[in-house]
């Protein structure tokens, strides 16, 4: 079950998450931070790290953040997020909010 980053992490993304993640499976958009589902281990170490509360396993994001989940899917199933040195826009979702 991956990590997933909601809201709090726009227009703010402290990156402390990227720091404490031992796979590197967050990558920076320009807006936000996105947790690789398929490269995350589910270890937890970013929960902590991250000063806005804003990451979640995928099961327990709040209600009102469910759209988090499948917008961090997306992110990379459509290889928008290819690498940390590769392209990193954000999500049109969150790009545009």
């Amino acid at each position: 079950m991956p990590y997933v980053i909601t809201s709090g992490c726009l227009d703010i993304m402290d990156r402390n998450c990227m720091d404490q993640c031992p796979v590197d499976a967050i990558y920076a958009g320009q807006r936000m931070a996105y947790i690789h589902p398929d490269e995350c281990i589910d270890c937890g170490a970013c929960v902590p790290a991250c000063p806005q509360s804003a990451i979640f396993l995928a099961d327990h994001v709040p209600d009102e953040e469910r759209q988090f989940v499948e917008i961090n899917s997306d992110v990379f199933a459509s290889g928008v997020m290819q690498t940390p040195e590769g392209p990193n826009p954000d999500h049109p979702t969150v790009a545009h909010k």
